[in-house]
């Protein structure tokens, strides 16, 4: 189904955000001077996470050096870090009373380790001010440094988030700056690196991708031991970014959960508002209760 910018399919529309939990996480964030992917990207899910006092805190700044035609965060030269940044994270995650924790980042190739220590810090800090806490970090390439990957694992989060985005033949024109199967290799380090750690990737459709690739996508994915996937639509944030080709149904969505369960993927997160950090607790806590 193609369908015009602005003209969203019901099953998309959500309600503005407006709940008393909202405006405390948004408030605390503006706080400690801390940013959330939540904002950045202009998610949908906003309101719904903040409301269960939930978010997937962006750290390394509000800029990324790269630019992706479908991504919403803001491009240009980054500042310097904040070394005050993983303490504040630990602070937040423990004024919340968060269990699980999301962590997430820009892409910095400007830095020597690509934030790799960064992330490492605040595995390290969340950990030490809310020992019962499940850290999961989303990270970037790293520009394929196995020794920045490894900086990461050795603080043991308790699964590796690298998002995939959309298929190999897109790359181009979607990803510049990315590399397919340097993406790929990142999760298969990272099993043979330690296996107690899970992988999960993340994708999103309606860019121009046909369903055959999207199946040779998630069966790549199978082929690197990816454990969770998550699957959801394309959003386009404005007209300078990369257009819409087309809406999938949730009937789609369904389909394609089934076919990645079947393929051997732990758990799948598959819907039209699903994205890599949506319900990240319940998605580990529902494989934890299977296993």
């Amino acid at each position: 189904m193609k369908i015009n910018r602005g003209r969203l399919p019901l099953w998309l529309k959500v309600k503005p955000p407006l709940g008393e939990n909202y405006r405390r996480v948004k408030s605390l964030l503006a706080e400690l001077n801390l940013h959330t992917v939540c904002q950045e990207a202009n998610c949908p899910n906003i309101g719904t996470c903040f409301e269960e006092k939930t978010a997937a805190f962006l750290i390394l700044g509000k800029i990324c050096t790269r630019g992706c035609s479908f991504c919403n965060v803001e491009r240009k030269i980054p500042l310097p870090l904040d070394l005050l940044e993983p303490v504040h994270i630990a602070k937040a995650v423990k004024k919340l009373g968060l269990k699980y924790a999301v962590i997430t980042s820009v892409t910095r190739d400007d830095l020597e380790d690509g934030g790799a220590d960064q992330f490492a810090q605040i595995i390290r800090k969340v950990k030490e001010f809310c020992p019962g806490c499940t850290v999961e970090v989303l990270i970037p390439d790293f520009k394929g440094e196995l020794d920045c990957l490894k900086i990461v694992l050795h603080e043991r989060p308790a699964v590796l988030n690298h998002n995939l985005e959309t298929i190999k033949r897109l790359y181009p024109v979607v990803r510049q700056g990315a590399d397919y199967k340097r993406s790929l290799t990142l999760l298969k380090n990272s099993n043979e690196y330690d296996k107690s750690i899970l992988t999960k990737s993340g994708i999103i459709l309606g860019m121009g991708e046909k369903w055959g690739e999207i199946i040779g996508l998630m069966q790549d994915l199978r082929d690197v031991y990816c454990d969770l996937l998550t699957i959801g639509q394309y959003l386009s944030p404005s007209d300078k970014h990369l257009k819409v080709e087309k809406y999938y149904s949730p009937e789609e969505f369904n389909e394609l959960k089934v076919i990645g369960e079947n393929m051997g993927f732990k758990k799948v997160e598959s819907g039209p508002l699903v994205r890599s950090s949506y319900h990240a607790k319940t998605l580990f806590k529902s494989l934890k209760a299977i296993v």
